[in-house]
């Protein structure tokens, strides 16, 4: 974990839990557009994605309460949560009795956070950094996607790298909050969260989100 990553996020975040699991602590930024500002000079220099790993999105929270609601989805079982962002789902499989959890992201602010909010948790989780989408043998037994069907050309990577794992035996599952891109065949909705949101993140204050179990083709 890069020592100036962790020293930034502690500056511009503070310890908090999000509304839907209140187990869980993250470092989390209470503004957006502070923030957003802060790294603007980073994301130049280091062509960085912006800081989505400093909140907690509709679809990530849904999917971790869910995950600690039903911990046998996990219980004794190889889990990723890809794109963990705050590694908010990760630390939500790893207290649910999860054998292994790893958490994927591209992105080097996301990968000092996750690290930093696993050891706020007590928790260990294996973070992998890069583009896992097309990845041979995978070593998992379950996949946790927390709203990541927000842009293309990502979302229709990700869902036909998806659905080659569910030909496998592999276990994904989603957590979506109605997104442009969400696939639109091949699931089964499996619960229905409400999930209050801040207006200077979303368009509402409370987002219906959904959690999808993705089918083989």
């Amino acid at each position: 974990m890069s020592s100036d990553a962790a020293r930034f996020i502690g500056a511009q975040t503070a310890i908090a839990t999000p509304p839907l699991v209140p187990e869980i602590r993250l470092h989390l930024a209470s503004e957006v557009t502070p923030l957003w500002q802060a790294t603007e000079a980073e994301l130049a220099r280091n062509q960085l994605p912006p800081p989505y790993w400093a909140f907690a999105w509709a679809g990530g929270q849904a999917l971790a309460r869910h995950v600690l609601d039903h911990p046998a989805l996990v219980a004794g079982r190889a889990a990723l949560d890809f794109g963990a962002g705050s590694g908010l789902v990760a630390i939500a499989a790893a207290k649910a009795g999860a054998r292994h959890v790893t958490a994927t992201e591209i992105d080097s602010f996301a990968i000092a956070a996750i690290a930093l909010n696993a050891a706020l948790n007590d928790v260990q989780v294996a973070i992998e950094a890069g583009d896992a989408i097309d990845r041979a043998d995978p070593p998992w037994d379950i996949v946790l996607v927390g709203d990541m069907c927000y842009e293309q050309p990502l979302a229709g990577r990700l869902a036909a790298w998806l659905r080659q794992l569910t030909q496998t035996g592999v276990t994904v599952l989603l957590g979506d909050p109605g997104r442009a891109y969400l696939p639109k065949s091949g699931l089964t909705e499996i619960a229905c969260y409400r999930v209050p949101t801040p207006l200077d993140l979303e368009d509402r204050t409370e987002r219906e989100t959904r959690i999808w179990h993705l089918l083989p083709d």
